[in-house]
């Protein structure tokens, strides 16, 4: 599964990354270290003409769900049975989503306890990890806009610290993710382990743990 991330880049390096008009949008981020379900994320949709970038809250709400009560349980997605559930079967269809971070964490199961692990590219450059969307609207008339990250099968530098990752999208497939014209079993093929030679592990420090520790603490690597 993928239950936190970090994406630590300025509002400036995410939006040139993202090829994002800056006058498209108000500046809502700041650097994070330890974002988890429930909370706001950055996110990239392509609305026909153009990218747009927005925040969604990380744990998909149905359009038809009769409350948002279960969207903590919905912060992932199985690429393996997006067709099949529900309440990804039109999202995975009609409303797809970029993802920004910079590393995401998992923890390894071991005698000692769980271990934090830190994953991301080599290079340290932002990526996508492929998302899906939706809005739900509340008894009141109010709007709820909530995304899931998409998991696939490990990579070999993933296997041995959990059985999951997120879909992470090479930048050439990005637009292809986003855009109305992709067909389904285009989308299908992007649904794969990124290539592990690309990515780098390293264990962290338990401070990563709570929620309410946000800053860079969280990323620093420890040894033993």
């Amino acid at each position: 599964m993928c239950g936190r991330f970090t994406l630590t880049v300025t509002w400036e390096e995410l939006l040139s990354r993202f090829l994002i008009d800056p006058d498209s949008v108000s500046p809502f981020h700041a650097p994070r270290y330890n974002i988890a379900p429930t909370q706001m994320v950055a996110a990239v949709i392509h609305d026909g003409e153009r990218r747009r970038m927005g925040q969604l809250r990380w744990g998909l709400v149905p359009s038809w769900a009769k409350d948002a009560a279960g969207s903590a349980k919905m912060i992932n997605a199985r690429s393996e049975t997006l067709e099949e559930k529900p309440a990804y079967k039109v999202p995975f269809l009609r409303k797809r989503c970029l993802i920004p971070a910079d590393s995401f964490y998992e923890w390894q199961r071991t005698p000692g306890g769980k271990k934090p692990h830190l994953i991301g590219m080599k290079d340290g450059s932002i990526f996508s990890m492929a998302g899906l969307y939706d809005m739900w609207t509340a008894p009141d008339g109010s709007k709820l806009s909530t995304c899931t990250v998409i998991t696939t099968r490990p990579n070999p530098l993933m296997e041995d610290i959990h059985d999951r990752m997120p879909v992470i999208l090479r930048p050439e497939d990005e637009e292809r993710w986003i855009s109305r014209n992709t067909s389904r079993d285009e989308l299908k093929r992007l649904l794969v382990p990124f290539p592990a030679a690309g990515m780098t592990a390293a264990a962290v420090g338990t401070t990563v743990n709570s929620v309410k520790n946000d800053t860079p603490e969280c990323i620093q690597p420890i040894t033993g």
